[in-house]
């Protein structure tokens, strides 16, 4: 029985490798679907159990530098990789209709091969955003959303990427990601530049709704397909996923939109909505002063503008 089991297992693991796009083969993370299955349940575990564990004891850290150097290399690397899904395809002979996939070896072809391996590779880079997230214990922001679309991208990307002529139709969802995340690394770039940027970022709230119209213009370009009399799209089935793949986040995000900005519950709340007793405010939770410092343990009364028996504790 297992050995039937493990020659089943193997002969699918030998059809893998034989289906490869030629084209794609040598690149890096290609040559299994083994490799990239590590890295990404490594991850998981990284931010679920070991990442949490280590930081339980330890102050955050502070990584100023850090994510400032990050996030403008990650809006460099995006800026980069929407010019080659262009100069490949969507800015020069793409109909932005059924396109399909240029299986040729020609000079546009294997830079359509090299832009959607520089894409793929990018999702590795940004897992990077949730190890930051655990090393600073930024806790809130490690959810189930955030936690699932940084793994299953990568994951699904190889399949297509390897099982499928890359190109086409089915490589739009990847330019439009690539422009959102030029947008939203722009965004974590100037918000760990420090609180002198702040005036630039009142369009914070906008960023979900971002992510909503990406996933809206996935949706209605792969719909054409069901539409058109005839397209001869190679692989309808990857048609289908990305259709389902744009739907169902769509779904998630729209959640978050609803439980961050309409039902407030991921906002900060400000001093003037605590509740207050005899004209004191009782501030519950740290405060974030002008200094860069916060307040905490315990409840801090202010009267007459100073503020009564709370520690200072460096952010």
């Amino acid at each position: 029985m297992f050995q039937e089991v493990y020659s089943s297992v193997m002969g699918f693991y030998d059809f893998l490798l034989k289906r490869t796009d030629a084209r794609v083969r040598d690149y890096p993370l290609m040559q299994s679907p083994i490799q990239m299955t590590v890295i990404l349940l490594g991850y998981v575990f990284f931010v679920l159990c070991v990442g949490p564990r280590y930081m339980a004891n330890r102050k955050p850290f502070s990584l100023k530098t850090t994510m400032i150097v990050y996030n403008f290399s990650m809006v460099a690397f995006n800026s980069y990789i929407v010019y080659e899904f262009l100069m490949s395809g969507w800015g020069t002979t793409y109909t932005w209709r059924c396109d399909l996939c240029d299986t040729s070896n020609s000079p546009q072809a294997l830079r359509m091969v090299r832009a959607a391996w520089l894409f793929y590779f990018s999702k590795y880079v940004e897992l990077l955003d949730t190890v930051f997230f655990v090393l600073r214990k930024k806790h809130s922001q490690v959810t189930f959303l955030h936690i699932f679309h940084h793994s299953i991208l990568p994951w699904t990307w190889w399949w297509g990427i390897t099982l499928t002529p890359v190109g086409g139709m089915g490589s739009f969802h990847a330019l439009v990601n690539a422009c959102v995340h030029v947008i939203m690394y722009t965004y974590y770039g100037l918000a760990a530049a420090g609180p002198r940027f702040q005036k630039y970022l009142w369009w914070k709230k906008y960023m979900t709704a971002i992510q909503l119209i990406q996933f809206v213009l996935v949706t209605v370009h792969i719909s054409q397909y069901y539409f058109m009399e005839k397209c001869e799209f190679q692989v309808p089935l990857f048609i289908h996923l990305i259709l389902i793949y744009g739907t169902f986040f769509f779904i998630l995000f729209s959640n978050f939109w609803i439980q961050a900005y309409v039902k407030g519950k991921r906002l900060p709340v400000s001093i003037e909505d605590k509740p207050k007793q005899n004209g004191i405010t009782t501030v519950i939770e740290p405060v974030v002063v002008t200094n860069g410092k916060h307040l905490e343990n315990g409840n801090v009364h202010y009267t007459n503008g100073f503020a009564h028996n709370g520690k200072v504790k460096e952010v």
